[in-house]
């Protein structure tokens, strides 16, 4: 029975890693941090990567353990990684499935293309913003004057994430480490509790906590601002990847009497 390489790091990763936990069916994922490995359950017929890799790296790791499927269940926004997923399965003629997030319309939002025009909305518009993109573009938001007045971060918990804000120069009252997805209800007092006007999101559909996140900024009167998704992609939904997992369950052993 081949086995099967997950790019995780996502709720739809983790989840594509227990549904093949559950059904014995043996999967490496490739997580980009000892955090992300935390996240994923215990196994004792599957293994973890830990470590962000190039396109080379992960093409060699293809190739060197003949693996008969590779799923992308990486972030919608992780454009150069999906890329390098791709080219590698590529070269090495590796089957290839992507999983999709459901994109969502919702009234009332600002939407914006990049997170350049959502900091630039943030500049000619007075009032605290909660910031919920994630860490690796925080650098565009401290463009923004008194930003460390004006601004709270929420990231997740890991070293390299706070000591690189702290390098931008926001301070421990700017800084939120937590792992979500997050309850409405969470959203909703922490939105008060910081006296926000602004939530600033990517578009994360129906996992990761998106939906929560605009129902508590809507009943806090918060103004949301989206980042559009980069493009459209084409791939499978989670269900649809969990149905094509089912040619990869082992079959019972049969016992001679």
């Amino acid at each position: 029975m081949d086995k099967i390489l997950l790019f995780a790091g996502t709720t739809e990763g983790r989840l594509v890693w227990n549904h093949c936990n559950e059904y014995k069916i043996p999967v490496t994922a490739a997580v980009a941090t000892e955090y992300g490995e935390a996240l994923l359950l215990p196994s004792e017929i599957s293994d973890i990567l830990v470590g962000r890799m190039e396109e080379q790296q992960m093409e060699e790791i293809i190739a060197s353990r003949e693996y008969g499927l590779v799923i992308d269940a990486t972030h919608p926004y992780a454009k150069e990684v999906t890329k390098n997923i791709k080219t590698a399965c590529n070269k090495q003629n590796t089957p290839y499935i992507r999983v999709l997030r459901e994109s969502l319309f919702i009234p009332g939002v600002i939407q914006v293309d990049t997170i350049n025009e959502a900091a630039d909305y943030l500049k000619t518009h007075d009032g605290v913003a909660l910031i919920t993109t994630g860490s690796k573009e925080l650098q565009v938001f401290t463009r923004i004057k008194d930003f460390t007045k004006r601004l709270m971060v929420r990231i997740l918990p890991d070293y390299e994430n706070v000591k690189q804000c702290m390098e931008l120069g926001f301070t421990g009252r700017n800084i939120i480490c937590m792992q979500g997805p997050f309850s409405e209800e969470f959203n909703l007092a922490l939105l008060k509790e910081i006296k926000a006007s602004y939530l600033v999101t990517k578009e994360a559909g129906s996992y990761g906590g998106f939906m929560e996140k605009v129902h508590a900024a809507e009943k806090a009167e918060v103004q949301v601002i989206v980042i559009k998704r980069p493009e459209t992609e084409v791939g499978c939904t989670l269900q649809e990847v969990k149905e094509m997992l089912r040619e990869f369950i082992p079959l019972p052993v049969q016992i001679e009497r």
